[in-house]
């Protein structure tokens, strides 16, 4: 496994990129770089781990010696069935960072009842107790509806049975999870507290959760969104928000990333809002387990063995 070599596109701090080069073995290349400078790495790459990048037949073109597509869970950004054509192996990590994510979605409810985020700010200014005013509630008998019953989703729903909340579900499979009600989703959006997103993207779930959806929920209810971006119609929920037909938001993934500096969720007060770190908890964009699942299934390729969570077979 001499001179394997590993390209990683995507947008990471310095500080990232020691820890990522690190989770690797001392002797492959390791090359992060920026989605734009891509292409002039995958003409010797074994390996692409990508992200923000779209890789389809153009760019399978440019990578003649590459051997596996590792992604994180999601692969929305990966063209399976050309990669097949092409002989490339795609796997993703889809259970690896389902507890970091779900502590994410019980942190933003924590975060969002506990009125965290503006007690901080009230104390930091050293605002007057005797003015203070906020409305808040226990998550015990709260109703969450949870989108999606994956490993994520089935993960929040253990969590919040744990807190003694009410759990409804909605999947387009037929899953069943200990103490989770199966509810249609017209019903699970009018009768949430909470409306938890956890489905993959693609043609059939873009943005499933629009207009219409905000308009069946309750005027206080939050939308926690975990997965991505634009299973959202992003414009709907700023409009929702504004005009009170829901509580408001919590939000680790946008439509575009990074989200634009110009992005009227930047200015809206009912909106908690985090840099999709949800699967990173163990610093800025660095999260042990999934790197060390990535050096795993690499290796396991490298063996001619059957690399874990494949997506297609060559």
């Amino acid at each position: 496994m001499r001179n394997l070599k590993v390209v990683i596109t995507g947008t990471y701090p310095e500080a990232a990129k020691k820890r990522i080069r690190d989770s690797f073995p001392k002797d492959w290349e390791i090359r992060i770089v920026l989605p734009e400078e891509a292409a002039d790495e995958l003409s010797a790459a074994d390996v692409l781990i990508p992200e923000h990048i779209q890789v389809d037949a153009v760019l399978l073109k440019k990578a003649p010696k590459l051997k596996l597509v590792q992604t994180g869970a999601g692969h929305d950004n990966v063209r399976i069935e050309d990669c097949t054509e092409y002989g490339v192996q795609v796997c993703n990590a889809s259970n690896v960072n389902a507890g970091a994510v779900a502590e994410h979605v019980m942190a933003f409810m924590l975060c969002w009842y506990k009125n965290m985020i503006y007690l901080d700010g009230f104390m930091k200014s050293h605002g007057n107790e005797a003015e203070l005013d906020y409305s808040g509630a226990e998550l015990s008998n709260k109703t969450i509806g949870i989108v999606g019953l994956g490993s994520v989703g089935k993960t929040v729903a253990g969590y919040c049975r744990a807190f003694g909340m009410r759990v409804v579900g909605y999947s387009r499979r037929d899953f069943r999870v200990d103490g989770v009600e199966l509810w249609p989703l017209d019903d699970l959006y009018r009768e949430s507290d909470i409306v938890s997103i956890h489905v993959p993207l693609n043609e059939s779930t873009r943005h499933m959760v629009n207009g219409s959806a905000f308009q069946k929920m309750k005027r206080d209810a939050v939308l926690i969104n975990t997965s991505r971006g634009a299973v959202i119609e992003e414009d709907s929920l700023v409009n929702a928000i504004r005009n009170g037909e829901i509580g408001g938001a919590c939000l680790d993934v946008y439509e575009d990333e990074p989200l634009r500096q110009n992005s009227p969720l930047r200015n809206l007060q009912r909106v908690i809002l985090t840099p999709h770190t949800a699967g990173f908890p163990d610093g800025v964009k660095y999260h042990k387990k999934r790197y060390d699942f990535f050096v795993s299934n690499i290796e396991k390729m490298m063996r001619s063995e059957e690399p874990e969570c494949r997506l297609n077979k060559i």
